[in-house]
């Protein structure tokens, strides 16, 4: 993982890594001096490593799935791009004011079946994150989606949605080109396509920025990904005053997969690797593979009538009043 992990993932790195030690001394020792005591216990270590590692990932707490999803090595969207599809074409510029990097969208096929994938996309090192905005849309990126569901509508080809991003860029220029309008008129417009629309949550998906590219006939989230009104930190600076008290912010927005597939917010989780996505890129891309094009043959059978009265009741449907209950 090379040295980039989580405070809660230390135990399973240092057994990993002195297994790994073992394992190198083995080979370099070619199994002259012990080897077959050596071998004994590199099997004792990793029985226990299996073993410290479900202990770990199947109790993690709500800001630990949080921490997860926003791993320095988890797999973006470019990366899902690159692993479950191929021809892809990407297409670039809103046609009204230029191209938000922080988007990446265009024609592809999965298995051979034409599709229009959308996805945010974050940086890896500084200088990709800055050419990213760290994954926050401008309203030209809203827009620049828009015409890329649109044209995917005129040619009557299924849409997929790829979450990830802390939020809508915040700055004053965003602002002042139309942030909220952006946002609002995608709503909108995405309860209208008369073609498959499949939200996959990756990451994270904060506030009206995932919204923004959310509206959808199914959504999947990823096991270790969190999706919410606001993040933790923005959460706990308005009721505490105090961004260190995220975590216990976490646990009351109830923000995991977990959590929003029992309030019917999303439709189904898609499970990972065993320690997350982050540790075999392949197997988590094969697996959201397998649940899009199970979705896709799902919604294909729906005719155009029938998919925007299911996706308008699907949202309709969400939250509960109770009279009497202020």
């Amino acid at each position: 993982m090379n040295g980039q992990f989580l405070d809660f993932e230390r135990p399973i790195v240092e057994l990993e890594k002195k297994i790994q030690d073992m394992k190198d001394f083995f080979t370099k020792d070619s199994g002259q001096s012990g080897g077959t005591e050596l071998l004994k216990e590199i099997e004792v270590l990793e029985n226990r490593l299996e073993k410290v590692q479900k202990e770990v990932y199947s109790n993690l707490s709500r800001w630990q799935r949080v921490q997860l999803a926003r791993h320095p090595l988890r797999p973006h969207s470019l990366d899902y791009i690159k692993l479950i599809t191929t021809d892809f074409v990407e297409m670039h510029g809103d046609r009204g004011f230029s191209d938000d990097k922080a988007l990446v969208g265009g024609f592809a096929k999965i298995d051979g079946k034409p599709v229009m994938i959308i996805g945010q996309q974050k940086g890896r090192d500084t200088r990709q994150k800055l050419y990213r905005n760290f994954g926050m849309m401008h309203p030209e990126g809203y827009r620049k989606a828009l015409r890329l569901m649109q044209l995917s509508a005129k040619f009557n080809k299924p849409i997929l949605i790829l979450g990830d991003t802390p939020g809508a860029y915040p700055g004053i220029g965003a602002e002042e080109r139309g942030q909220a309008e952006a946002i609002a008129r995608n709503l909108r417009e995405m309860s209208r396509f008369p073609v498959p629309i499949i939200i996959n949550i990756i990451g994270e998906g904060a506030s009206g920025g995932a919204l923004g590219i959310g509206i959808g006939d199914k959504i999947l989230m990823l096991e270790n990904s969190w999706y919410s009104v606001i993040s933790p930190e923005g959460c706990a600076a308005i009721l505490w005053r105090d961004s260190s008290k995220a975590p216990q912010a976490a646990e009351a927005l109830k923000l995991t997969a977990p959590d929003l597939l029992e309030l019917g917010v999303i439709d189904k989780i898609i499970p990972e690797p065993l320690g997350g996505a982050h540790r075999d890129y392949q197997q988590a891309a094969q697996i959201l593979k397998e649940e899009i094009l199970k979705t896709l043959d799902e919604l294909r059978v729906l005719t155009a009538e029938e998919l925007l009265e299911k996706r308008l009741h699907k949202f309709r449907v969400m939250g509960k009043y109770i009279e009497g209950v202020e």
